[in-house]
């Protein structure tokens, strides 16, 4: 048995948490990359939403001993312990063997739609609607552009998951653009114009 999984409930335990809204942001931005690779794969989105929402819940207390927390703020929730360890395995501090298909997942939407949104926000029109694959991998090899992010993780993690890195580039785009248009990202939206 797990915590609750219902995405109002899990949202309002986020912000329980988070009060950054930059921080916010990227939990929905991942949150909705799981969400739209669950509904590939055949997966739970719910459970998968669940994980995105809630993988960076304790980065704000713990910024430097993240996602080591994750536990001490989720059990009392009732969130079980393969829930937490699905959480746990984004963690890059250590070497953690990704297991399943969510964990590798989990790993390679981490950064890649703050990469994407970043690279939207500086088109001209500032939209994910002209945005097209060439355009962010010619910003990978931008080294001054989302300097702290690490290219050949971004590579590496799509690899694992069985997919090149321009499909998962296509792919999050289009699912990033697809959840801008709903309700539940309206409040914090996934583009910060």
């Amino acid at each position: 048995m797990t915590g609750p999984l219902n995405r109002d409930e899990v949202l309002k335990i986020l912000k329980e948490h988070v009060k950054q809204t930059h921080l916010l942001r990227h939990c929905l931005s991942v949150e909705a990359s799981m969400r739209a690779y669950a509904e590939k794969f055949g997966e739970d989105p719910e459970y998968w939403g669940a994980i995105g929402l809630l993988h960076d819940v304790d980065f704000e207390k713990f910024p430097h001993d993240h996602p080591n927390h994750t536990a001490e703020i989720l059990t009392p929730y009732g969130y079980d312990e393969e829930f937490i360890k699905n959480i746990e395995s984004h963690c890059r501090s250590q070497e953690i063997v990704r297991e399943t298909m969510l964990q590798k997942t989990l790993i390679a939407v981490d950064e890649m739609p703050g990469f994407i949104l970043a690279c939207a926000l500086v088109r001209p029109d500032k939209s994910l609607d002209s945005l097209e694959v060439k355009s962010v991998k010619k910003k990978m090899k931008d080294k001054a552009f989302a300097k702290a992010v690490n290219r050949d993780t971004l590579i590496n993690t799509a690899q694992d998951m069985g997919i090149t890195i321009e499909e998962h580039i296509e792919f999050l785009i289009s699912a990033l653009r697809e959840a801008g248009k709903k309700a539940e990202y309206q409040e914090i939206p996934l583009l910060a114009t």
